[in-house]
């Protein structure tokens, strides 16, 4: 089976502190076939700064500024220029394990008529 493109949309709004553990958890997990869609909603802060300095070089990222419109918007926005088969949304504060998508995959291949997939979580 070909490994389905994954668009990863990260809506960011001042979190400077927390976004290159995110991001890195991203780029560093072990399925490749993905995007990673930043959306900095008007931060205040260093966030997009910083999301561009992580991302920097990397062809399959892409960060994308908009004006405060909220969370929502900025899913939605990131949605709207995404090219993946499948979307999964994280929050720039989290960060997912290195296989988290291959298990992501794995979900998919398994129940293909799923349509919509999750698992448990961490709270630190």
């Amino acid at each position: 089976m070909t490994m389905p493109l994954i668009s990863v949309i990260i809506p960011v709004y001042n979190v400077e502190r927390y976004l290159a553990r995110c991001l890195d958890s991203v780029i560093q997990n072990t399925y490749r076939n993905l995007e990673i869609i930043c959306v900095d909603d008007g931060s205040k802060d260093n966030s997009a700064e910083k999301a561009a300095k992580v991302i920097e070089g990397r062809e399959h990222c892409r960060l994308i500024q908009q004006e405060n419109q909220g969370v929502s918007m900025a899913r939605n926005n990131g949605v709207a220029v995404s090219k993946g088969e499948y979307l999964c949304f994280l929050d720039a504060d989290d960060w997912w394990e290195p296989a988290f998508l291959e298990e992501m995959s794995r979900l998919i291949e398994e129940f293909p008529d799923s349509g919509i997939y999750g698992t448990n979580y961490t709270l630190v």
